[in-house]
């Protein structure tokens, strides 16, 4: 837990509250002191009280909505790869009424104004000395993509 929470303090910055739940890698001694010589207070949320954090409770009741209640996994591989899509397509795709019913991190996408070449780096003319050469060393017709 450290170690993710030092990677985001660098990335982001360190907060001046950290709130989580009641949860033990919350808890955790170590964990709490290395905080307190951040100088990063916590704030926990009340047992019973999803409504102290209604951003993740929100966020939970969508995952169990949409994906968990629809699957049932046989094995770990297929959940990971299951609820890997899903959180693609959460976060790049479905549309989020707390943001103007937009994704959060929309896929990027080619503006329109270039040429489909461009965007995709295909060339649709037969490159230099296309064809192929025939058992008996005649060149062949055809194009390459």
């Amino acid at each position: 837990m450290i170690y993710e929470l030092s990677e985001l303090f660098v990335e982001r910055g360190a907060p001046d509250y950290l709130r989580s739940d009641n949860g033990s890698e919350f808890t955790a001694q170590p964990v709490r002191e290395w905080l307190q010589r951040l100088g990063v207070k916590t704030l926990f949320i009340e047992p019973g009280s999803p409504w102290e954090n209604g951003y993740i409770e929100s966020f939970n009741g969508k995952l169990r909505d949409e994906l968990l209640n629809g699957e049932i996994f046989d094995m770990i591989l297929e959940a990971r790869v299951i609820t890997e899509r899903w959180r693609n397509t959460y976060n790049t795709v479905r549309p989020h009424s707390s943001l103007g019913y937009r994704p959060p991190a929309p896929q990027a996408r080619y503006p329109l104004s270039l040429p489909i070449a461009e965007r995709t780096n295909l060339s649709f003319a037969p490159a230099q000395g296309a064809g192929h050469q025939d058992g008996d060393g005649k060149s062949g017709g055809g194009a390459t993509l």
